[in-house]
């Protein structure tokens, strides 16, 4: 995984000055500190990954969060905390640890509310007709913010009807060659993608029929020359061999900015139309969305919600059959719905209802927290990134281990969010040991929304 500066400058995340002000010959000592806290975190992330198991790797990287007061060092290695509290599902966590307040800026087009050019229609009806005169729809994402991975999920099937064929995600591994036969992303086949949410879409696609690559730069280039790269890997795996290609592209932030300055040089979109002078419906996905603090949220936001009270994630379409972008740079941009919660998970884990919460609670942990729950298709091997998972512990996940006091003797519960099907459902401690599974059956329409003992007379669990 490459380094967290590289991340955060080719996402426009820069710290550029620090809180306080500083004197402008101080400045260079500022970056120096952002250099120094950026290496650290690299160093960090890769002690962890010797970690065994995702629960393990949390736990490693959380001490080391909670252990410094290192301002520069916290505010840097949260966006990579966050990473990995998504990678365990705790969605709000990972929200609260790191957050990009939506500022408005000059160059912010006016609210669509008003203007009674334009009307509010269902992202899930409006992207694919937007589509359907293009031969690439890129969408971007925030990385530790799956929420803006959800609508791109639910996109896929209508796509892969309107004729796109090839699908592609920043950083799946160009060195994962079975992913396409396997049917299902593992732990070598992404960084992302061990995010359950991630992992679906990847899953997803490959289900759907469509081709999936890896194109992330293998070199070591950063800034302008990593962007042309990624291109590069995109044009040679897809346009190069096959001019009537149609394309998906999931990237992170302004990687799809198809105009304007991109940290000096020039976002990977526009280093692709540059190889292939195709237009490419840009769908922004990461401003305009609830922030765990409102005072985060674009201004924009808040009256857009209190008045149309969306149930699901909207565009605004202009009476010209136009799309409305907050910026320009992009085609569309999304509202999301404000999160609820449920259980202490947040709801667009339904996947717009595809999926179904599905409860469990921590009496197979056997008093052994954290315990770590997990979902995979019975279809898929055990190297499968689960469909869900969640972490059970009566502790806060924030509380270090030399901190853990069990105060409530409550079993913890909460629930997965699965599509209808077989599962096999595991539960392992925070050393990977497995300490209970059994197969279960999701139905559609049938909800499992109350505490129950998983219908274990007629499916007996195997402990184990």
């Amino acid at each position: 995984m490459r380094s967290i500066l590289i991340l955060i400058v080719l996402a426009g995340l820069w710290l550029g000055s620090p809180a306080t002000p500083l004197h402008a010959q101080s400045i260079p000592a500022w970056q120096v500190r952002q250099m120094e806290a950026a290496h650290k975190s690299d160093v960090i992330m890769h002690e962890a990954g010797k970690r065994t198991g995702i629960l393990a790797q949390f736990q490693f990287m959380r001490d080391a969060y909670f252990t410094s007061s290192n301002s520069v060092f916290r505010v840097i290695f949260g966006q990579y905390l966050s990473w990995y509290q998504t990678f365990i599902g705790d969605y709000d966590a990972a929200a609260s640890m790191f957050s990009i307040a939506q500022r408005p800026l000059p160059d912010d087009r006016p609210s669509p509310l008003d203007d009674p050019a334009y009307s509010a229609q269902p992202a899930l009806t409006a992207i694919p007709e937007l589509a359907r005169g293009y031969r690439a729809v890129f969408f971007n994402e925030a990385h530790n913010i799956p929420l803006t991975r959800t609508l791109t999920v639910q996109l896929l099937a209508r796509l892969r009807a309107e004729g796109f064929d090839y699908f592609a995600a920043e950083t799946v591994y160009q060195t994962d060659t079975k992913l396409q036969s396997r049917g299902y992303p593992t732990s070598n086949s992404g960084f992302y993608t061990e995010e359950p949410i991630a992992a679906e879409m990847v899953r997803t696609a490959l289900k759907l029929g469509y081709k999936v690559i890896g194109y992330d730069a293998l070199s070591n280039s950063t800034g302008d020359a990593r962007e042309a790269e990624q291109a590069r890997n995109i044009y040679q795996q897809v346009f190069k061999n096959d001019p009537n290609a149609r394309l998906v592209v999931d990237a992170g932030y302004a990687h799809i900015l198809e105009e304007g300055d991109f940290q000096g040089g020039r976002s990977m979109a526009e280093h692709l139309y540059r190889l292939t002078h195709l237009d490419v419906l840009t769908v922004e996905q990461t401003m305009l969305y609830g922030h765990p603090a409102a005072s985060d949220d674009h201004p924009y936001y808040a009256p857009v919600m209190e008045r149309l009270h969306p149930a699901e994630p909207l565009v605004f379409i202009g009476k010209d059959g136009r799309p409305w972008s907050l910026r320009p740079g992009y085609d569309v941009s999304v509202w999301f719905p404000p999160q609820t919660t449920r259980r202490g998970r947040p709801t667009w884990l339904d996947l717009g209802g595809e999926r179904t919460p599905y409860y469990v609670n921590g009496e197979p942990c056997n008093r052994h927290y954290p315990c770590l729950v997990e979902a995979r298709y019975a279809s898929e091997g055990d190297d499968a990134i689960p469909a869900d998972r969640l972490v059970l512990d009566p502790v806060p996940l924030s509380a270090l281990s030399s901190e853990r006091v069990v105060t409530d003797t409550r079993v913890p519960f909460s629930e997965l969010y699965l599509r209808p099907g077989k599962y096999r459902l595991t539960y392992t401690d925070a050393d990977a040991t497995r300490l209970f599974s059994r197969s279960i059956t999701i139905r559609k329409g049938n909800e499992a929304s109350a505490p129950h003992r998983d219908d274990a007379a007629a499916d007996p669990p195997t402990p184990r």
